[in-house]
């Protein structure tokens, strides 16, 4: 795989650094910001270590001049997985949280995921726009043996289409279209492709050998732009990360 078929992921200009964590700012305002979240951080359970906490630290440490150092909090107006990296919109006041999580809950916002699937993977369809996956799911998390879940299924739908193979795996860029927990993951696993590194839902012989052979401890998953209006902004805009993190941009790269 050429490395010209892959997003690219610059130098970030403003990073938040807690130790040898590192989190970019993509993008921020007065009262909200865009980070890019790592893999194996939560959003907003761990005091202290958390993504929501070490963002608010740095605020009112002064590190992020544009942001106002008086916010009360720094809330999350949506959730990724905590094994997922990727930007997440973060909100420092209850106004400028309803604003976004507006937008969420009318699904107005754009969601763009790139992920990293076992075996070739090719659409079915000319579309430009992608192919659907349409397994509906049940709101709660599952497991490999049962990814649909137990109990009432919603239909739901993952738009998706490949970017990129390598020998033994795929890059695909995924919309989810409704929002169920762990839906990527799911229906990923569901079309017999499932994300590698997946703990939940991917098999536990393909987890051994990526460890083994690749030195790969991650989930595939990264959650690389969000097109949403900024508050004073009348037409949407869209923010995104700087592209594949480095774990995964190696594994497809050695993977000839």
């Amino acid at each position: 795989m050429s490395a010209s078929n892959l997003p690219v992921k610059p130098d970030p200009e403003t990073v938040i650094a807690a130790g040898e964590v590192r989190i970019p700012v993509v993008a921020c305002g007065s009262r909200w910001l865009v980070v890019e979240k790592p893999c194996g951080m939560s959003i907003h359970n761990d005091p202290g270590g958390d993504l929501c906490s070490l963002v608010l630290a740095a605020v009112r440490a002064g590190r992020l001049p544009a942001v106002g150092r008086d916010l009360p909090a720094i809330h999350a107006a949506h959730r990724i997985d905590r094994d997922t990296s990727g930007i997440v919109m973060l909100a420092g006041d209850p106004g400028t949280l309803a604003f976004f999580g507006g937008q969420f809950a009318a699904k107005a916002v754009h969601k763009q995921y790139l992920a990293v699937v076992h075996g070739r993977l090719e659409e079915s369809s000319a579309d430009p726009k992608g192919v659907d996956w349409n397994w509906p799911l049940t709101a709660a998390a599952a497991g490999r043996n049962d990814p649909m879940g137990k109990g009432k299924r919603i239909p739901c739908t993952t738009r998706w289409r490949t970017l990129a193979h390598s020998l033994h795996y795929s890059l695909v860029e995924c919309e989810p279209l409704s929002g169920r927990k762990h839906q990527i993951r799911r229906h990923a696993k569901l079309a017999g492709h499932p994300i590698v590194g997946d703990r939940r839902y991917g098999s536990v012989r393909s987890l051994a050998y990526l460890r083994r052979h690749n030195g790969f401890y991650r989930l595939g998953l990264h959650a690389h732009s969000l097109t949403l209006r900024l508050p004073g902004d009348a037409k949407t805009t869209t923010v995104q990360s700087g592209g594949l993190p480095e774990a995964i941009r190696q594994l497809l790269e050695s993977d000839r």
